[in-house]
């Protein structure tokens, strides 16, 4: 990601071959240096939304747990509503290692 100088804003290629601040404008010449640290996999308009999608990107925080399929004692962990919203949530697990997938519940 390309951050702008001025503003610290997450800067956007458009079609003139320049990095632009939607925040204040400013504008960063895309100079070949730049341009090999990004890699387009498909194009989209300003209006869309972009999911960064891969088992390479880690961003869920992790925690000491057994796994029961592989015995790796790390794991990938988030919460989310599974039943009423008077019950509490449900955690799940993923191991960093076999991707098993498993849940707790409190």
């Amino acid at each position: 990601m390309e951050f702008c100088p001025k503003c610290g804003t997450i800067m956007f290629p458009n079609k003139d071959g320049c990095f632009v601040c939607k925040s204040c404008g400013e504008e960063k010449k895309i100079t070949k240096e730049l341009s090999d640290q990004y890699e387009v996999s498909q194009k989209v308009s300003s209006q869309e939304t972009v999911i960064f999608t891969g088992d390479e990107i880690k961003t869920l925080p992790t925690t000491r747990a057994i796994c029961p399929k592989c015995g790796n004692k790390e794991a990938f962990w988030w919460l989310q509503q599974t039943r009423r919203a008077d019950e509490s949530e449900t955690r799940f697990l993923r191991c960093t290692a076999c991707k098993n997938t498993w849940r707790e519940y409190d």
